[in-house]
């Protein structure tokens, strides 16, 4: 291998390696049949840092012949003293004029969806935070794929 190829390979190593540290960044793949409300989708992760702040995305996949501009979700989080909260989220998955956020091919789109920026976990310890779809339509057709990323912010 010559210095340069070399050089470049290292480089490119090196650059991989830079990037957020995340706590967690999951993905829970659906099944072809379409996002049922029996499938809840569980992400579990561990907070040592309460002093710090966090960024909390969902990640969506989609089909681009996806038939909704949103997705509305239930999102559960238990905490490690044992408490539950719970809420009704809406994932923008399009704007008004139904242009499709984030990045789209000719048969999927990506969305990232900050869910909760400079978010503070009071508690260290074990986390799980469980989606479950919450439209009118079970199974709905088009999902993908459902992430979570939980990203140290630089801030604190």
């Amino acid at each position: 291998m010559t210095k340069i190829a070399f050089a470049f390979v290292l480089a490119i190593f090196a650059l991989s390696a830079c990037g957020p540290d995340y706590v967690i960044k999951e993905s829970r793949d659906i099944a072809d049949t379409g996002w049922a409300y029996k499938d809840t989708l569980d992400f579990a992760f561990e907070i040592a840092d309460t002093t710090q702040l966090y960024d909390l995305e969902i990640v969506v996949e989609h089909a681009a012949d996806f038939p909704y501009q949103n997705m509305y979700t239930l999102i559960s989080t238990r905490f490690p003293s044992g408490q539950r909260l719970q809420k009704q989220l809406s994932l923008e998955l399009a704007d008004k004029a139904g242009v499709w956020a984030g990045d789209c091919g000719s048969k999927r789109c990506t969305t990232t969806i900050p869910i909760q920026q400079g978010a503070y976990f009071n508690e260290a310890g074990p986390y799980l935070i469980t989606l479950e779809q919450f439209m009118r339509v079970t199974p709905l057709p088009g999902v993908k794929s459902i992430g979570l990323q939980v990203v140290p912010t630089a801030e604190r």
